[in-house]
């Protein structure tokens, strides 16, 4: 197989790279890993802004969340009357709505207890809620307009929390994206793409990352969607490297989920590069590698194989599953991650910004805050 810079002569060589508009390369990854030279770890949380990354469709009503719910035949109505905070996130995040589900009360005060608890990083799942100047027309009603983003944005610097973008171009989490999710590989697509990422970049004042998603990109993961479509073999990583080498060009660096190489480790580490920042995430209990099975044992051990392989990482974990994920998430990767390429940590509840899940958002960054507190 060829590396990034070999697959991009070849496809050039080819005439193929004329579909892909204004390919550049990176700067020098010397340059993109100086934003690990922090002072401080990452603490970071993880938003949805937009929900529209799940199913093209609102009919969710044999989704696993909902295996407790009496009405869960009914979700999928927009006046369904969620009764907890699993049928709430099944409502909001498992069914596609065309219209902005964000409480901006809520969103207030999960950003304040992250500052309270000692956080400093948001990541924010922009999506369809923006209503971008470069295409507006992905906008869904009520989404943020461009002055209200800048407001938030501040805010959350005067809270002393670092606002990151993140676009998830997977085509398992790319609903967001409209009718474009439907013209992947085009030369519309690249089109839209390049746009995206480089308004993302100046509304956040050039950041220092830019999260690509890319995870999940599998037939499974869209069951229950009505259009199902996956890249696979050297389709993927070329549209990955332009994602990749549109986000490196304004000196952003790139950061990913990692579960790519949970399918095929020999390829991921043949040719993901070591600018990209990597976020493998884990969500069970167990932490002891010798008492588990597969797959859960190669989504654990993952941590320690990007680590063999000398990959900056921002392990993930969070209160999804179960309560004590973090601490364990936090303890196992200290161990196992050389201190010069943990970054940090993430949590990621997945959860909608609604008043009806504020305690469980709540119970999330107090996790992260005593892994934390306990380990560092």
């Amino acid at each position: 197989m060829t590396t990034r810079r070999d697959f991009f002569k070849t496809l050039t060589a080819a005439g193929a790279a004329a579909s892909i508009p204004s390919m550049g390369f990176s700067k020098p990854i010397s340059n993109l890993l100086k934003t690990k030279n922090t002072s401080n770890l990452i603490w970071a949380n993880l938003l949805h802004l937009s929900t529209n990354m799940w199913e093209d469709n609102p009919y969710v009503s044999d989704h696993s969340l909902l295996k407790d719910a009496v009405n869960a035949q009914d979700v999928y109505r927009d006046d369904y009357k969620y009764t907890n905070y699993k049928e709430a996130c099944a409502w909001a995040m498992r069914a596609y709505r065309p219209y902005l589900i964000n409480d901006d009360n809520t969103w207030d005060a999960i950003l304040k207890n992250m500052a309270d608890a000692g956080m400093n990083m948001v990541i924010i799942d922009l999506g369809d809620a923006i209503k971008y100047d470069s295409h507006p027309e992905i906008a869904i009603k009520n989404a943020w307009s461009i002055d209200k983003l800048k407001a938030e944005l501040q805010k959350i610097r005067n809270l002393g929390l670092e606002p990151i973008p993140k676009l998830n171009f997977a085509a398992s989490h790319d609903i967001w994206l409209g009718e474009y999710s439907r013209m992947l590989s085009t030369q519309k697509y690249y089109s839209v793409c390049k746009d995206l990422i480089n308004e993302a970049i100046e509304l956040f004042d050039n950041p220092r990352f830019l999260h690509l998603g890319m995870d999940e990109e599998t037939a499974k993961h869209q069951r229950r969607y009505d259009y199902v479509v996956i890249r696979q073999n050297d389709q993927w990583w070329k549209d990955f490297y332009f994602l990749v080498d549109e986000t490196e060009k304004r000196g952003v660096r790139p950061w990913i989920w990692s579960d790519y190489g949970w399918r095929q480790p020999e390829l991921f580490f043949k040719k993901m590069p070591k600018s990209v920042l990597q976020s493998n995430w884990y969500y069970d209990t167990e932490f002891d590698l010798s008492k588990m099975n597969e797959p859960a044992s190669t989504y654990l051990k993952f941590y320690d194989d990007l680590e063999k392989y000398g990959y900056d990482q921002v392990p993930t974990g969070g209160n999804w599953t179960n309560d004590t994920n973090m601490e364990d998430t936090v303890q196992y990767c200290k161990r196992v991650v050389n201190p010069d390429r943990l970054l940090g940590f993430m949590t990621a509840p997945w959860l909608p910004n609604m008043d009806i899940c504020l305690g469980r958002h709540t119970e999330a960054i107090d996790q992260i805050k005593n892994a934390k507190k306990k380990y560092y």
